[in-house]
C-alpha cells in the first residue's frame, strides 16, 4: 500500500525536519526545508494524496502544510457538494409599462 515511501527523497533525513513545533517564528524556516525537499521528490504527489485521504493533521506531507491541507479538502468537499456552489445573483425583472 505504502510502496511509494521507498522512493520519497525524506526517506534517509529526520523525520522531525518534517514535523515542526509550529507553523510560525523559527519553526518557518524548518517548515520551508521541508517543503524544499518534497519539491524534488518523485512521489511528491502521492504523499500529498495519502495525506489528505488519511486527514493528516501535522507535519509537511507532499509539500503541503496543515493549513494547506485543510483548504485542498474545503476546495474538494465544496467541489463535490452541489449545495455548496456559490449561488448566482438573480435580478428582478423591471415592471412592464401598461401591464406589458
Amino acid at each position: 500500500m505504502l510502496d511509494w515511501t521507498r522512493r520519497a527523497a525524506c526517506l534517509d533525513l529526520d523525520p522531525e525536519l518534517f514535523f515542526p513545533i509550529s507553523q510560525e517564528g523559527p519553526s518557518q524556516s524548518q517548515v520551508q526545508r521541508a517543503k524544499h525537499v518534497c519539491g524534488g521528490c518523485p512521489v511528491q504527489e502521492a504523499c500529498l494524496d495519502y495525506a489528505l485521504s488519511t486527514r493528516q493533521a501535522y507535519g509537511v506531507w507532499g509539500g503541503t502544510d496543515p493549513e494547506q491541507r485543510r483548504e485542498l479538502r474545503a476546495l474538494a468537499a465544496a467541489r463535490l457538494s452541489p449545495q455548496a456552489a456559490p449561488r448566482r445573483e438573480t435580478v428582478p425583472a423591471r415592471s412592464l409599462r401598461d401591464g406589458r
